[in-house]
């Protein structure tokens, strides 16, 4: 229910935020000029406004084939808080005959691996000469509506949606064409934006303004305070410092304030989630889009939080172009090359190889895409590669399941153990740890032979992606906190990580589902409170 106090309306809802009172503007609020759009992707300001450019990014499945688009959203530039009725105003120059879309979200899209979970929003689209009109309701992967208006829509077109009440109107040129109900979009009583173009074409954002009960809401700050008894800072009063930190992801650390602040609080190590996976980072060939995973490693520097890099070689979260090019060898150097050396100097260390390992061939190597073009020398190569476009940085290989005794781990040390006899540039290795059932669990000693084993390889080991999913708090800690300890223990450990804190984006969540089902594997519950878990990690860092 609204409240009315003269001039004023309040916004409840958003997220992190108390209500939080509007003044209706006397002026249209100006959301380009001055306002920061250099962060979203595919996107170059420009003297006539912003340009947008196809980036034909897509989630892409385990089976390789695409699954969601995933159009880029402006996470750090202007956000609108509303409430009630407004209007916002665009000006946009279409020529070529290709399609433009401009998107207003309700709140930013969360990554769940291989699922884009989507929020309410409203796409603006040019499309045939016609302006296509698509609502999501929060509901489900597709729009809920889709409608087409008017005709002859091209070239310089000035396009308006006015909100009033449960109904959304839309004009074009001053004249209304069509009307559909808002459907939730701005019940959160935020706005981001995000824009995207057909592939082969490009448009400009020349204007763009809102009106009514509006105020713009600039990014947060990064910089964020510090507790008294932190799990970094315990780590770093340590005789030998040891790195902890979690997998983030850039959405809730953008629109989740206690989110944002646990991050900032608690670690000095942190993994990109999904960010730097390929299919993020480079949708096309030669054309890269590093804005959200720059905003992660920013977020990082402002909090003197060390970055892990993942991944540069894998099989899986890549794009489709990849994956058929026939000159593999040439596309995982230059990929490398030209990621590596973007984040050089911006990052501490990188999962240059993921995975390689199947225990169930002979040579106990997954032959996946690059081995079937390369071999097993793939693996050397990137290595090489990596070193060469960042001297500085540790370079790990990382791997799930080797944790325990038996063939995964038998076939990781014969490839480790190999890789170092060939000078192959490898540093460490990183030691998943998710345990998803009781048949996962690696007693404490178990794992401490393994790190020892690795350690007279001359080699580093870190705890790489470690969850533990049980509705038991007491096993989930005490899983938590022997690993920690050993960490602390073996001079050669320099880091455990978490994948994610908090069940609330937990990658164990039931996803593809909507809402999705939180998984229980993090030491932070999904309202954010420290679980069991969490003291555990705390006692593991103690000596």
């Amino acid at each position: 229910m609204r409240r009315i106090v003269g001039a004023l309306l309040l916004v409840a809802g958003l997220t992190g935020s108390s209500a939080t009172a509007i003044a209706a503007p006397a002026a249209p609020v100006e959301l380009i000029a001055g306002q920061d759009w250099t962060r979203l992707a595919g996107a170059e300001v420009t003297g006539q406004g912003v340009r947008i450019s196809a980036l034909d990014r897509w989630i892409v499945g385990t089976d390789g084939k695409r699954f969601q688009p995933n159009p880029p959203v402006n996470l750090l530039g202007p956000r609108l808080e509303v409430a009630g009725d407004f209007r916002l105003d665009a000006g946009i120059s279409a020529t070529g005959g290709k399609s433009a879309y401009l998107q207003l979200y309700g709140a930013p899209p969360i990554i769940y691996d291989e699922w884009r979970q989507e929020p309410p929003s409203l796409r603006l689209g040019l499309v045939g000469g016609q302006l296509e009109v698509a609502v999501w309701d929060g509901k489900a992967n597709k729009a809920k509506e889709v409608r087409k208006f008017g005709f002859g829509v091209t070239g310089e077109v000035a396009i308006t949606v006015r909100r009033s009440g449960s109904t959304l109107a839309f004009l074009v040129g001053g004249r209304q064409v069509g009307t559909v109900a808002e459907r939730g979009v701005f019940g959160g009583g935020q706005v981001f934006f995000g824009a995207d173009a057909q592939v082969g074409g490009g448009w400009t954002l020349r204007s763009l303004s809102a009106s009514g009960a509006v105020r713009v809401r600039k990014a947060p700050d990064w910089k964020q305070g510090t507790v008294a008894d932190s799990l970094r800072g315990r780590a770093q009063k340590l005789a030998r410092p040891i790195g902890v930190g979690s997998a983030l992801a850039i959405a809730p650390l953008v629109a989740d304030d206690r989110y944002r602040a646990v991050a900032g609080e608690q670690f000095d190590l942190i993994t990109p989630e999904n960010e730097m996976k390929p299919q993020f980072l480079q949708p096309a060939r030669g054309v890269f889009a590093f804005a959200e995973a720059d905003a992660l490693v920013d977020f990082a520097r402002a909090n003197g939080i060390k970055v892990h890099a993942h991944t540069l070689v894998w099989f899986e979260a890549l794009p489709t172009w990849m994956r058929s090019a026939p000159d593999k060898r040439s596309v995982m150097l230059e990929h490398i090359r030209a990621v590596a050396t973007h984040f050089a100097g911006r990052v501490a260390e990188w999962d240059v190889v993921n995975e390689p390992i199947n225990q169930d061939n002979p040579d106990g190597l997954e032959h996946n895409l690059w081995y079937q073009a390369m071999g097993a020398d793939y693996i050397a190569e990137a290595f090489r590669a990596a070193r060469a476009a960042d001297p500085n940085a540790v370079l790990y290989l990382n791997e799930y399941g080797a944790e325990q005794d038996g063939g995964r781990w038998n076939a990781l040390y014969a490839l480790v153990k190999k890789l170092r006899q060939a000078r192959v540039p490898i540093d460490g290795v990183g030691l998943q740890s998710h345990e998803y059932d009781a048949a996962d669990r690696v007693p404490a000693e178990v794992f401490r032979k393994k790190v020892r084993a690795l350690a007279a390889l001359g080699l580093k080991v870190r705890v790489s992606e470690m969850d533990v999913s049980t509705s038991d708090q007491a096993v989930q800690a005490k899983q938590f906190g022997e690993r920690i300890a050993v960490c602390r223990q073996e001079p050669n450990c320099t880091g455990f990580t978490s994948w994610g804190f908090t069940d609330r984006y937990g990658s164990t969540a039931d996803a593809n589902r909507y809402p999705p089902v939180p998984g229980n594997a993090l030491p932070w519950t999904t309202g954010l409170q420290p679980k069991r878990a969490h003291t555990a990690l705390l006692n593991g860092l103690t000596p």
